[in-house]
């Protein structure tokens, strides 16, 4: 049977989990961005929906070119979503084992790096998937320069 990790072990991986716990809290604040932008495409995509047929010529040309762009950012933050929130359970698992090898003194130094490594890699491309979808929303605005 493996030994029981002792109280300063175990108050010592507590201070080690305090930074993921940290890192949690900043991708909740993105998810919670991700989701609200996500809610406001899809009640343009909605309304433009809605008030299709009512349109003719240049309008409907207009409002399905938007239509297409929305589908397209739609898209994008889904996969940011699945992305962020993916990093944000990697991030769960790093602590959970970091727990789980202090309580049975099990090297769990590789597995830990590698959980790591996947949960920011996951969360670098949810957010480069982030960035293109500000790029496509504000792709169609032109301000002219003063």
């Amino acid at each position: 049977m493996l030994p029981i990790a002792d109280i300063t072990s175990i108050a010592h991986a507590i201070q080690l989990a305090v930074a993921p716990v940290f890192l949690l809290t900043g991708v909740a604040g993105l998810l919670s961005v991700l989701v609200n932008r996500l809610g406001r495409v899809v009640d343009r995509f909605r309304t433009l929906h809605g008030r299709l047929p009512d349109l003719q010529g240049e309008d409907r040309q207009s409002a399905e070119s938007e239509m297409a762009v929305l589908g397209r950012r739609t898209w994008l933050i889904h996969r940011a979503i699945a992305l962020c929130t993916g990093g944000a359970l990697l991030v769960c698992m790093v602590i959970a084992t970091l727990f789980i090898g202090t309580l049975v003194r099990l090297e769990v130094s590789l597995v830990i790096a590698s959980l790591f490594i996947l949960a920011m890699v996951s969360l670098v491309v949810g957010l480069l998937f982030f960035l293109r979808e500000i790029q496509l929303s504000t792709g169609y605005i032109h301000v002219l320069p003063r």
